[in-house]
């Protein structure tokens, strides 16, 4: 990419940026589905201190917005994304030893001490790698594309996730049937070498090394910590980012409730094993990624502006999926589980397609790093929080009620409510204006589309 000149759309280039997900996907379904399971079925372990685990990554989130930043303003290894992702992704590699090392201690023998240290040390590196590479990532695709389809290359990159989603967790639940020690192990090694060369392949020559000439002039890391500072408070005092920023925290909260527990709510409620609990995720994230394809082929000529109907009433059939989960759970009744997912991955779908093109309108060409990186945090770190959330209600209303159905069910129920209270905060965002405001959109423009809806 010429840094001189506007990008040129590239299908090829896309597609690149999108196998990047493949090896995002082996290391979340490897943790989020499997290890958790693994944690609270196979070892008998409570679901908080796993979801307080789980949620590191999220909670450590206000990195990904420095390193936002930092890819905005500093050359790093002579790049402005490319060094900070590859940085980011080698601690995730080097994260999933010490993960497959824990379940090892675990198996010998349950609750041990060493295996919640070596269990710690991973989730903080892999917590830590992916909040380095998270924000620069996505600046990189926003970078690679003309303005006109930055929100496209967003919406068909996560698509692209939520595919290989449904793929892997497909293909994991194959592997492993069952849990055992060596099956983990095999899981771990594969995601390491199928993931690590992924994560090397999609990005390597996408963007051209700096040469001094058109270097970012250096700064002393004190300038650049005023900076910063400068650039977070500007972005936070626009009462539009604020109302968009509770709308992401409450909307991003309550579909993550279940992200921990649905698994073991699975095992322990609907007594389904460990492969069949792995399809889980699998299920909904199908239904998302299809309904995802089906919008941008409906609407792929869609304004961003105009995405928020769309966001609103995909919000609302999710919270109808967990509405749906809670009678399954209050019945027990296995045979309908796949009923309430596939509605939430409907919903979820649509959800993400006119979300994520919101997020590329609620930023500004010249913050567009701080900008997505404080988005990318605000998701992480509510996602954090809906997981704790959940794993938390989970123990703690299983053990108020004496009944784990009925526990499960109300955290499903808290979830529901949080998702059908997000489209009236998404209504009182004003991103036409911060379109107009930030020059996506001209004063007629925006009258335009003001008609149109």
């Amino acid at each position: 990419m010429n840094e001189s000149s506007a990008p040129r759309f590239s299908w090829w280039r896309l597609l690149r940026l999108c196998s990047f997900q493949i090896g995002s996907a082996m290391g979340d379904i490897l943790v989020t589905s499997i290890w958790n399971r693994i944690m609270i079925v196979n070892f008998g372990l409570p679901a908080l201190p796993v979801g307080l685990l789980l949620s590191v990554r999220y909670l450590l989130s206000p990195l990904g917005l420095y390193a936002g930043f930092r890819s905005d303003n500093t050359i790093f290894w002579g790049y402005r994304r490319t060094s900070y992702i590859w940085l980011g992704r080698a601690l995730m590699v080097l994260s999933l030893p010490l993960l497959a090392l824990s379940v090892a201690r675990f198996d010998a023998a349950r609750n041990e001490p060493l295996g919640w240290l070596l269990a710690s040390a991973s989730f903080l590196l892999y917590g830590t790698g992916t909040l380095l590479s998270g924000s620069p990532f996505l600046a990189l695709v926003r970078d690679t594309m003309p303005q006109a389809h930055q929100g496209l290359a967003a919406s068909v990159v996560e698509t692209a996730l939520i595919i290989l989603f449904a793929v892997v967790g497909i293909s994991f639940s194959l592997a492993l049937q069952d849990y055992s020690l060596a099956g983990f192990w095999e899981l771990t090694l594969a995601t390491m070498l199928i993931g690590g060369f992924f994560w090397i392949f999609a990005i390597v020559g996408i963007e051209k090394r700096t040469r001094a000439a058109i270097q970012i002039a250096a700064t002393t890391t004190r300038v650049q910590a005023k900076q910063f500072h400068a650039t977070l408070t500007k972005i936070l005092a626009d009462p539009r980012t604020r109302a968009f920023f509770v709308f992401l925290s409450v909307a991003t909260a309550a579909a993550w409730m279940q992200e921990v527990i649905l698994e073991p709510f699975g095992g322990q409620v609907l007594n389904a094993t460990l492969a069949q609990t792995t399809r889980y995720s699998s299920y909904w994230q199908s239904a998302t990624a299809l309904v995802l394809i089906l919008a941008a082929m409906v609407w792929r000529k869609r304004r961003g502006e105009l995405q928020v109907p769309i966001a609103q009433i995909g919000l609302s059939i999710m919270g109808l999926g967990m509405v749906l989960l809670t009678v399954v759970s209050l019945l027990a009744q296995g045979a309908l589980v796949v009923v309430p997912l596939l509605v939430f991955g409907v919903g979820f779908g649509l959800y993400t397609f006119g979300g994520f093109q919101l997020l590329i309108v609620m930023t500004s060409d010249a913050e567009a790093g701080a900008y997505l990186g404080l988005w990318t945090v605000t998701i992480l770190l509510s996602r954090g929080i809906g997981i704790s959330l959940g794993s938390a209600l989970r123990d703690g209303l299983v053990a108020l009620t004496g009944s784990t159905s009925f526990g499960y069910a109300l955290v499903f129920g808290i979830s529901a409510l949080g998702l059908f209270l997000s489209p009236a905060l998404l209504q009182r965002v004003n991103v036409l204006s911060f379109a107009r405001d930030t020059g996506r959109l001209s004063t007629a423009d925006a009258h335009v589309i003001t008609a149109e809806l």
